[in-house]
């Protein structure tokens, strides 16, 4: 049977690369890609505009393509939730519940949904932070996420829906700009030493997060859900990650490739408190045991991609 994907938020971080693969895997034309504005290069394959609240446009989405796979990646993130709560909570939640119910009436084989570590919170342990443990949220966007694994756990059991999520760590691109989340630092901060040799970061210098360069990323979501079905253990979302870095080992890093970079520190960011309250290593036995999870890049090798192609950008541009 040949594939119908819809990507909803494809605009993103995520959904820009995602659908790039998912386009070479199933060929341009099985991949829709939608969001609440038109891209800002040209789509490769079908693009339609639509709002993830507005469950009557959504579903003339679904009733047009018949997806087979959905991809629901429309999301606020954690700085820029706090700023607008209710708004983070809205979009966050109602955008799901409208995908998950719409995917049970059209019969949808998989659905894919991002989680985050921002579902863990200051009394989850720091280090090699479990799959199961306490899980206290401070902010809007890892309430949402928490609540959003219940829900695709909760739609699973009762509708037999294939919901599939993964936890990301902050997600490190070169090809999207930074979109508003607390481990965006780690992408900024190459334009900025690039672009001007020195970069003050809003974190403190041995702030620990865990991450994961975007190839590893979008490699672990297709193998996910490329997984048998009864090979998967975890309902809700796994936990995942790649590496475990502080912002000043990550200058130590670039000043490899830009000697001359330097980097200085705000004491007064409120997405210092944002981070405090997260993980500083993840614990992702579960992903290798299940699906065979395997990351390829750790600091040395994710900083030299980096600088290349940002570099080879900044020559073109």
């Amino acid at each position: 049977m040949e594939e119908s994907i819809i990507i909803i938020g494809s605009n993103g971080q995520i959904g820009t690369e995602l659908a790039t693969a998912l386009r070479l895997k199933y060929g341009e034309k099985s991949v829709v890609t939608s969001d609440i504005r038109q891209p800002n290069t040209p789509s490769q394959g079908p693009f339609e505009i639509v709002n993830v609240l507005d469950k009557e446009l959504l579903q003339s989405l679904f009733e047009k393509y018949k997806p087979t796979q959905v991809y629901l990646l429309a999301a606020v993130l954690s700085a820029v939730g706090e700023q607008n709560p209710k708004l983070a909570w809205d979009l966050n939640m109602t955008g799901l519940l409208n995908v998950l119910d719409l995917s049970v009436t059209y019969r949808v084989d998989k659905v894919f949904w991002p989680s985050s570590i921002a579902v863990f919170g200051p009394h989850s342990p720091k280090e090699e932070t479990p799959q199961y443990c306490i899980m206290d949220p401070s902010t809007v966007y890892g309430l949402s996420k928490q609540a959003g694994e219940r829900w695709c756990e909760y739609y699973f059991n009762k509708y037999g829906l294939d919901v599939r999520s993964i936890r990301y760590p902050g997600l490190i691109s070169w090809k999207a700009a930074p979109g508003g989340g607390t481990t965006d630092y780690a992408i900024h901060i190459f334009h900025e030493a690039l672009s001007k040799g020195t970069y003050e970061c809003f974190l403190s210098a041995e702030t620990r997060l865990p991450m994961l360069y975007m190839e590893d990323a979008i490699q672990g979501t297709l193998q996910l859900m490329d997984a048998p079905a009864e090979n998967l253990t975890i309902r809700s979302s796994y936990n995942l990650t790649g590496l475990s870095f502080t912002p000043a080992e990550l200058a130590e890093a670039i000043k490899v490739h830009v000697p001359e970079f330097s980097i200085s520190y705000s004491n007064n960011d409120p997405r210092q408190a944002i981070a405090d309250g997260w993980p500083s290593s993840i614990n992702d036995e579960y992903a290798r045991k299940d699906w065979g999870w395997n990351p390829q890049f750790n600091l040395k090798a994710m900083t030299e991609e980096m600088i290349k192609n940002l570099k080879q950008n900044l020559e073109t541009t």
